[in-house]
C-alpha cells in the first residue's frame, strides 16, 4: 500500500522503540532474521507486552490516522 500524499506513514516498531519495550531493546542486539532474532521476535508475536489499546492511544496521541480504501 502505498502512502497517502501529505501524510507520513507509521514506520515498523515505532511505538516499540518509543515506549522502550525491553524486548525491542533485545531485538536492536541482533541480526535481522538470525536464528535468535527469530526467536526473540516470536515473543512479540505471541506474547506482546502491551496491549491493542495502549498501541491505539498511543497512534492517536501522535496524531495517526487509521484509514481503508472505499469499498465502491
Amino acid at each position: 500500500m502505498s502512502s497517502i500524499e501529505g501524510y507520513t506513514d507509521y514506520m515498523r516498531r515505532e511505538y516499540c522503540h518509543d515506549v522502550k519495550c525491553p524486548v525491542q531493546s533485545l531485538l536492536n542486539r541482533e541480526v535481522e532474521k538470525s536464528p535468535v532474532y527469530e526467536e526473540v521476535r516470536a515473543i512479540c508475536a505471541s506474547h506482546c507486552l502491551h496491549t491493542t489499546h495502549e498501541f491505539h492511544k498511543w497512534l492517536i496521541t501522535r496524531g495517526y490516522l487509521i484509514v481503508r480504501p472505499d469499498e465502491r
